[in-house]
């Protein structure tokens, strides 16, 4: 059997472009997909923080060290520039490795730096954990 686990994840990236008229995909600065390990054209999710609205896409790599979130083609009715989104990437998991599995988790702050390194533990011990929020506990400011 195979679960579908989150695999990394990158926290509040405030959408920095948007064109309607674009091939659909999420362009994002390459700085951001390696520090998570998102791969050029891999599957992902995308929610808008404020409305909730929530579509799948693939990861395209923009500009390095730009900090690029651009949202692209039908992406783009997703939300605005200046939007803050959560872009998650999912990974189907053994059942035997998922206790071992722990996802690379960043937060970023509102000019897609990244202000915190979230290490969430490793499945098997992110039972015993304490939750507060899925920040106290696992949280290193950067």
């Amino acid at each position: 059997m195979q679960l579908k686990v989150l695999r990394s994840k990158l926290h509040l990236a405030t959408v920095t472009r948007s064109d309607l008229y674009y091939h659909g995909s999420l362009t994002i600065d390459p700085d951001l997909m390696d520090a998570v390990g998102l791969l050029p054209y891999e599957s992902i999710l995308i929610s808008n923080v404020a409305t909730g609205a929530r579509a799948e896409t693939y990861a395209l790599p923009g500009e390095r060290g730009s900090g690029a979130i651009e949202l692209n083609g039908a992406m783009a009715r997703l939300g605005a520039v200046g939007d803050r989104i959560i872009v998650m990437a999912f990974a189907q998991v053994d059942a035997a490795e998922v206790e071992s599995h722990q996802p690379r988790v960043v937060a970023l702050d509102s000019r897609n730096r990244i202000s915190e390194r979230i290490d969430y533990p490793p499945v098997g011990e992110a039972r015993d954990a304490p939750f507060r929020n899925g920040r106290e506990a696992w949280t290193e400011i950067v």
